[in-house]
């Protein structure tokens, strides 16, 4: 079994910066991809940002520039830094997670709010 759990969500203004963080734990030995979807209310859930464990990233292009995915270097919790953020990055946050670049996001965390207002 996996779990994961996402923490830093909350409330910034736009232009300001959030980080999340994903903590993975159980049987992971098998994980090869990380990632972070959203989804915004009324909208489909949309991947942000993967990370392989290669350190290969890849980003949605409205992320790119301003995001950022890493990793720790126990592969054990990963991260999206989101700078200079804006009313239309709102929405539940998720970190995914899955064992092959084919297969499906099988793990996900409970999300997390990100409210950009002022």
């Amino acid at each position: 079994q996996v779990q994961l759990v996402e923490s830093g969500g909350g409330l910034v203004q736009p232009g300001g910066s959030l980080r999340l963080s994903c903590a993975i734990s159980g049987s992971i030995s098998n994980i090869n991809f990380m990632g972070w979807y959203r989804q915004a209310p009324g909208k489909e859930r949309e991947l942000v940002a993967a990370i392989n464990n290669g350190g290969v990233t890849n980003y949605e292009d409205s992320a790119k520039g301003r995001f950022t995915i890493s990793r720790d270097t126990a592969w054990n919790t990963w991260y999206l830094q989101m700078n200079n953020l804006k009313p239309e990055d709102t929405a539940v946050y998720y970190c995914a997670a899955k064992t092959s670049w084919n297969g499906n996001w099988a793990y996900w965390g409970q999300g997390t709010q990100v409210t950009v207002s002022s």
